[in-house]
């Protein structure tokens, strides 16, 4: 919490000066992305060949990952851009920050393959209800409507029965959705890993999740709150979860894979965003730095090169620290790249 409060001071000495900054013409950010167009933007933003990471990362596992979001909301303005790292965790932090555009990030391709299972999974969904249904491959308890509290979701989940009919069902509408109906260029190993990582998810359930990486389960990341009694996760409301259903649906959460000390994949986003006159609002950089230290050159030109303003905003974790933080971007790159 030290840490926390520390940045937050940070953050508030710098609101002073945002008065400073000079006011921009309306940025060129599409509002939709044409299939091809998104294909060849994940194509062309993207690190070849893919890196590596020695664990299983399938599910967020930050204690206290929503603690900040009060405070990061009153200091980024919807309508910005937003980079993140991982998996749907990030989810969240959209629903929370509504952005016009999220760029997803990672060094693994199955993290890029699992944002677009999801991506099909939100459009293959009517309500919250039905969503969790399909990503765990389960029939829908006749009790949940599309009111019903995030809590009565998962609850009732719980006890229901893994489908296997149901798996293979939506196993293959998954892939349809993206290679039939958007017209993805997967290859043959990506299809099989989508298939893979969806199986696991069926395998695991609702309530723990043993193959990915110190995850609390599916029901404690999406019931747990702020601290002060809001759960600002995307299954928290209907208006979270449809917010990012809409921006996949328009194309608009885009992953990519990349090296954040690597020659192409972040300066290509902030090529991307400064050619489209935007800033980068907000990266979510997660504990990626403390595996990263060896690089930490490349990692630091690479945030010196993005654009940003004083209100740009990094989300930090690492596993001793407690909830993640906040701190400015511009304070990392005048500081001589301190974190």
């Amino acid at each position: 919490m030290r840490r926390l409060r520390a940045a937050l001071a940070i953050v508030v000495g710098s609101l002073g000066v945002l008065s400073l900054i000079p006011l921009r013409a309306a940025d060129t950010l599409p509002a939709r992305l044409a299939d091809d167009a998104y294909w060849r933007l994940i194509t062309d933003l993207s690190e070849v060949p893919p890196g590596s990471y020695p664990y299983s990362v399938f599910t967020g596992n930050e204690p206290g990952y929503q603690e900040m979001l009060p405070q990061l909301t009153r200091i980024v303005a919807p309508g910005g851009t937003y980079l993140g790292v991982g998996p749907e965790q990030n989810y969240t932090y959209i629903a929370a920050l509504k952005p016009k555009m999220a760029i997803l990030i990672d060094i693994r391709r199955d993290q890029m393959l699992l944002h677009l299972m999801y991506k099909a999974l939100f459009e293959m969904s009517s309500d919250r209800a039905d969503f969790v249904g399909k990503l765990f491959s389960k029939r829908r308890p006749a009790q949940l409507t599309a009111d019903s509290p995030v809590q009565d979701i998962f609850r009732a989940y719980a006890t229901a029965a893994r489908d296997r009919t149901l798996l293979a069902t939506y196993s293959d509408a998954i892939i349809n959705n993206l290679k039939t109906t958007h017209h993805l260029g997967l290859s043959a190993s990506d299809e099989q890993r989508i298939r893979v990582i969806f199986e696991i998810f069926a395998s695991e359930g609702v309530v723990t999740f043993m193959s990915s990486q110190e995850s609390p389960g599916y029901t404690r990341n999406m019931t747990q709150t702020d601290g002060r009694g809001k759960n600002w996760s995307y299954l928290a409301s209907n208006e979270n979860f449809g917010l990012v259903r809409d921006m996949f649906a328009k194309n608009l959460i885009v992953p990519i894979v990349g090296d954040f000390t690597g020659p192409k994949a972040v300066r290509a986003v902030g090529k991307y965003f400064r050619d489209h006159g935007a800033i980068l609002n907000v990266f979510y950089v997660s504990n990626v730095e403390d595996y990263i230290q060896p690089s930490w050159n490349g990692y630091t030109a690479n945030i010196a090169s993005l654009p940003v303003d004083s209100s740009s905003m990094f989300i930090r974790w690492t596993i001793s620290g407690g909830p993640p933080w906040i701190a400015p971007i511009s304070d990392f790159v005048r500081q001589g790249n301190r974190r």
